[in-house]
């Protein structure tokens, strides 16, 4: 089951790569200076990629776990 384990931890990367990639695209957002209506709708557009991300990395980390508990 070693292959659980690094395809769980790849999951997870490609997740964290995901929330950075989240993080940046608001922040850079909120430094454009838009206005606060312009702002919630960029915010709004991020939200679901962030949960999607978030539910990645954790996909991979329990990938890893039970990867560890099986092998």
């Amino acid at each position: 089951m070693e292959w659980l384990i690094w395809v769980g931890a790849a999951m997870s990367l490609l997740g964290l790569a995901g929330l950075f990639w989240c993080i940046l695209r608001v922040w850079s957002a909120r430094r454009s200076g838009l206005e606060d209506a312009a702002l919630r709708e960029a915010v709004r557009k991020v939200v679901p990629l962030n949960m999607a991300a978030l539910m990645l990395s954790v996909f991979g980390l329990v990938m890893v776990v039970v990867g560890i508990f099986l092998n």
